[in-house]
């Protein structure tokens, strides 16, 4: 089941357990909020709402607040010995979807703990057909003994 929520001026399409990352929301990391401007619910028995369903309300957990990366506004008046510069960062929330609810129902109070991921085995041996064989040697070969080139000044004769 998936539904589009509009928060902030913005539409997403969310479904259980997305993360997003939406306009700043009153609460603090841990909170439940809930999105009552539902649009769309989608699934087996798809509703749209004119303009949003009636009784359908999307919840989600806070999980953090951020802010994004900095824009500068630099303007600067040529020949007129004028600049200005602005920085600004915008501030986001990042919110978990718990749950969609539909009927007018009213979500829970506290998240849900999400499932621990299981760690993947470990696979000893890939191949018994390697530990069959066995590891080949390389055996180093001889050195070439070079013929040694005579010193600088030897082979040249003093002129008088």
């Amino acid at each position: 089941m998936f539904a589009v929520i509009r928060t902030g001026g913005k539409q997403y399409r969310v479904a259980a357990e997305d993360v997003i990352r939406i306009d700043r929301v009153d609460g603090q990391p841990g909170e439940i909020v809930e999105f009552g401007e539902v649009l769309v619910v989608g699934g087996d028995t798809p509703q749209l709402g004119t303009p949003t369903v009636a009784g359908a309300t999307v919840a989600g957990e806070v999980l953090q607040h951020t802010r994004g990366d900095k824009v500068i506004a630099f303007k600067k008046r040529r020949r007129k010995n004028s600049r200005r510069k602005r920085g600004y960062r915008h501030e986001f929330s990042v919110i978990r979807i718990t749950e969609i609810l539909t009927g007018g129902a009213k979500p829970s109070k506290t998240a849900t703990p999400r499932p621990r991921r299981e760690p993947k085995p470990v696979v000893e041996a890939a191949a018994p057909e390697a530990e069959a064989k066995p590891a080949k040697s390389r055996a180093k070969k001889p050195a070439k003994t070079a013929a040694k080139k005579p010193a600088k000044g030897a082979t040249k004769s003093k002129k008088k």
